[in-house]
């Protein structure tokens, strides 16, 4: 059996538990739901107020709204064993399990739950992702469709490679650390504006240091045709790929010196 094969399995077996209560699991997605909408109505309040925001219009600032929520809600789909490593492998025990197994332990991690709740951000974002398309001026669908699905690829990955670093952490705290939040959470709150509203020390931060703005900002400036330079901005999203190419090595040094925590 391949790597596919088993995660394939691994999300099979995860549905049908999260499914066996259907009444249950409509209460979670409605209220997720609900939750994610009001990020959206505090957005259409600020510009229903002032009109527009340095220049943007909201149907292009749906545009990075709606990117990052997509971004996140798929991350955060396969990662959550990444997410709750530290409570629910390490402090547990369960990672000396994980480790007699011939697989992957990223493989093994990643089917520990396919998680379904994010369905009501991913929907509610692609939702807004739509009406922005068709509000904002972005370029012909020939360019802006597959710049859309690069960027999207290239976010997943930048969210899976915080989460990756989130659990890395934890062989050193056991416990996943808060701290983490201010990536993936926080990530998403500042990816939902853009980037020239804020200040100059945090663009640089945010760009070159964590290139949240390389997969949430510049991809976006291309498709509305407002890069000032558009090969950069449409390579932008490989920035994501590199993160997580970087939180995978960091994790394999830490799963390297790992010698169980007494459990």
């Amino acid at each position: 059996m391949n790597g596919v094969r088993l995660w394939l399995r691994y999300l099979r077996a995860s549905l049908a538990g999260q499914v066996r209560y259907p009444g249950a699991f409509a209460l979670q997605l409605a209220g997720h739901l609900a939750t994610t909408l009001m990020g959206f109505a505090a957005i259409l309040i600020l510009f229903r107020r002032f009109g527009t925001l340095h220049g943007w219009s909201v149907g292009q600032v749906a545009l990075f709204y709606g990117l990052v929520n997509v971004e996140f809600a798929l991350a955060e789909m396969v990662g959550r064993g990444f997410e709750a490593f530290g409570e629910e492998f390490l402090s547990t025990g369960e990672f000396d399990r994980v480790l007699l197994r011939p697989r992957w332990t990223v493989l093994q991690v990643l089917g520990h739950q396919f998680r379904l709740r994010p369905l009501a951000r991913l929907a509610q974002g692609g939702a807004i992702l739509a009406i922005g398309l068709a509000t904002a001026q972005v370029r012909p669908a020939l360019f802006s469709l597959p710049m859309l699905a690069w960027t999207i690829a290239g976010g997943v990955a930048f969210f899976l490679g915080v989460l990756v670093g989130q659990a890395a952490l934890s062989f050193r705290t056991i416990e996943s650390l808060e701290v983490a939040n201010v990536l993936t959470y926080g990530g998403v709150e500042a990816g939902q504006y853009p980037f020239d509203l804020y200040a100059r020390w945090f663009r640089v931060l945010m760009t070159y240091v964590v290139p949240l703005g390389a997969i949430s900002y510049a991809p976006v400036l291309a498709i509305l045709g407002r890069a000032r330079q558009p090969t950069l901005a449409c390579l932008a999203p490989a920035a994501g790929f590199a993160f997580l190419a970087l939180m995978l090595g960091i994790w394999q040094a830490a799963v390297r010196r790992h010698a169980s925590n007494g459990t």
